[in-house]
């Protein structure tokens, strides 16, 4: 802990986040790096800095704080998984045949992105079993420890791939290019998929050129999504920015083709559309707006009568 003017700082290394305690009032207070990835070292813009009042409902970061304060005694009430040995090996655990490990865990995909990091955050403070699809496995584990199964891989190699969705009961997909490389389909509930496409649609000129292979790898998952026999969720997000969470949205037809959806917002919903497993599939789209949603459960199944 490094005490900074009038006010004690601890930095997590896992998180673009600076918390601090307010010498005024005691309180916590964050900073929130909003351009900064703790794997790809990018740090390019100044944080947003709140003071929570302990009277007031906790939220995101202070849940963070909260169950990283706990210490280790509490690691398995929030979910964590067991120490690994210190040589990190996982050689016992690839022992256990599929038939014979339990279906709990959620995988998320490309885990060492920005937009991935994000989901994974929001996945452990619902104190969910959390599995990632990583480029660096020893850079992921610096940067969540043992919240986090970590698999180095890539979308393209089947073996790190079924690796990956060992014991996997959902997927969620924050950006294109996975889902239409996924073989191994047996066994999942659920995938949820972060797409782009009404943005990379509602573009024109040169900005339509350069998008172009992001636009096929975007159609491509998509229609491998709503091919396959898993219920899936397609979340069609307006474009995505470095801003802070606004919790304040818009499902209204078209309006990802020109309106814009907060990152950190984009992973909340990615998180909390788990709770909601269509019959088949559904596809809704979302940006920042100015709807408050308190039941999200009641906002996914009207979403869903209304696409239905």
């Amino acid at each position: 802990m490094a005490m900074v003017g009038s006010a004690s700082t601890i930095l997590f290394p896992f998180y673009p986040l600076q918390i601090s305690l307010c010498m005024c009032c005691s309180n916590r207070a964050w900073k929130l790096k909003t351009n900064w990835s703790p794997l790809l070292g990018m740090d390019k813009e100044k944080g947003h800095i709140a003071c929570f009042s302990s009277k007031k409902k906790l939220g995101f970061m202070d849940q963070i704080l909260d169950y990283i304060e706990g210490g280790p005694k509490l690691r398995r009430w929030y979910g964590a998984p067991d120490l690994l040995p210190k040589d990190g090996s996982t050689e016992k655990l690839d022992e256990i045949t599929e038939e014979e490990e339990v279906r709990d865990a959620v995988l998320v995909t490309d885990g060492d992105s920005e937009i991935g990091q994000m989901v994974i955050l929001s996945l452990i403070v619902k104190r969910i079993r959390v599995k990632a699809l990583v480029k660096d496995k020893r850079a992921a584990m610096e940067a969540f420890g043992t919240y986090v199964e970590s698999i180095a891989g890539a979308s393209n190699d089947s073996t790190s791939v079924k690796k990956a969705l060992r014991g996997v009961r959902a997927v969620i997909c924050a950006n294109d290019g996975f889902v239409s490389n996924i073989e191994g389909w047996k066994g999942l509930e659920h995938v949820i998929l972060l797409s782009q496409l009404s943005v990379y649609r509602g573009n024109s000129g040169i900005q339509a050129m350069m998008n172009s292979n992001a636009r096929r790898l975007a159609e491509q998952d998509e229609s491998a999504l709503m091919a396959s026999r898993v219920p899936y969720t397609i979340i069609r997000a307006g474009l995505l920015k470095n801003t802070p969470g606004r919790q304040r949205f818009s499902f209204e037809k078209g309006c990802a083709t020109q309106g814009s959806l907060s990152k950190e917002d984009a992973a909340f919903i990615c998180a909390e559309a788990l709770d909601a497993v269509p019959e088949k599939g559904f596809i809704f789209e979302v940006v920042n707006g100015e709807e408050a949603v308190s039941d999200w459960k009641k906002r996914f199944a009207a979403l869903m009568e209304k696409s239905g």
